[in-house]
């Protein structure tokens, strides 16, 4: 006689993790006053997940230092969130990027995201002639203005200006040797990915943290723009989940959850214990994918 096993009361369907994990999340600054409102509404519905830090990034060309400047500053007179600001290479000398850190830190922002930076489209980077060749000299001369905490990138596939993995990890422990705190990588869309250079970079000597950086995708063809600027590849399956999905907008963040999520879980099986998720300045996704693992609100 063959009877089925029937599930426990108890089980749940999506296991939630632990708890025992870290979250920060990424935003961009405003270019107008809606999506100024926009912002700080995905501030204020993220902040209850006591984010380790929150980051605001800095213009291709440093074009939006002042508004990150401005966002930064906002966050950390108007919220408990620990903020984090962007800080590039270009466009820019030494002196001024001392002044603008000098701000940063009188301002009490204590933690920056140094990033060599991106050029205008279509150009290479060139340092700036009194300026820094990259970011791991922008980390150490960081480092020489104020006590910072200091975040930098990784790639767990080949950077665009690379010529290797190898070189890519040989820059990432520059960074690190130059000071730098922790790195948060770019994202990806196969957990083994990130493992796998997680592992490569603590075989060739860096000990310091490494988070994986989480995109969520929702818009596949604005998520293949990203992905094609950075290297990042787009497995197979992930488009066949959003097929058919294009009149059906409510519907494509639903699946964007589950991915990223299930994408979470397998990293935390891994020993990934923070998450760093780019929002985009839009809270609903990293909030239900946070929700989805098990992160709950605390009232602030």
């Amino acid at each position: 006689m063959n009877i089925t096993p029937q599930p426990q009361e108890d089980a749940p369907l999506f296991a939630d993790l632990a708890g025992d994990f870290a979250v920060s999340f990424e935003f961009f600054p405003p270019k107008t006053e809606k999506m100024d409102q926009a912002l700080w509404e995905a501030v204020q519905t993220l902040a209850p997940l006591e984010p380790r830090f929150v980051s605001v990034t800095y213009g291709a060309d440093g074009s939006t230092r002042d508004r990150t400047h401005q966002t930064v500053a906002r966050i950390a007179a108007e919220t408990k969130i620990p903020p984090a600001a962007h800080l590039t290479c270009v466009g820019a000398s030494k002196h001024e990027i001392a002044e603008i850190a000098e701000s940063y830190w009188n301002a009490g922002i204590r933690h920056i995201v140094a990033l060599r930076g991106d050029p205008p489209p279509g150009q290479k980077f060139e340092p700036h002639p009194e300026g820094y060749v990259n970011a791991a000299a922008l980390v150490a001369g960081l480092k020489a203005v104020a006590p910072f905490e200091i975040s930098v990138a990784a790639y767990p596939e080949r950077h665009p200006d690379s010529v290797s993995l190898a070189a890519d990890l040989d820059n990432l422990k520059a960074k690190i040797d130059a000071g730098a705190d922790r790195a948060v990588s770019q994202f990806f869309f196969a957990p083994e990915i990130f493992l796998r250079f997680r592992d490569r970079a603590a075989a060739s000597g860096i000990s310091a943290e490494i988070v994986p950086g989480i995109l969520p995708v929702s818009n596949v063809a604005q998520t293949r723009k990203f992905a094609g600027q950075c290297n990042a590849e787009i497995p197979l399956w992930m488009d066949r989940l959003f097929e058919g999905l294009d009149d059906h907008p409510e519907t494509r963040p639903l699946v964007a959850a589950t991915i990223a999520a299930e994408m979470c879980r397998k990293l935390y099986a891994g020993g990934i214990r923070h998450f760093h998720f780019y929002t985009l300045n839009r809270a609903a996704l990293s909030y239900a994918i946070c929700h989805l693992l098990g992160k709950r609100s605390v009232k602030v």
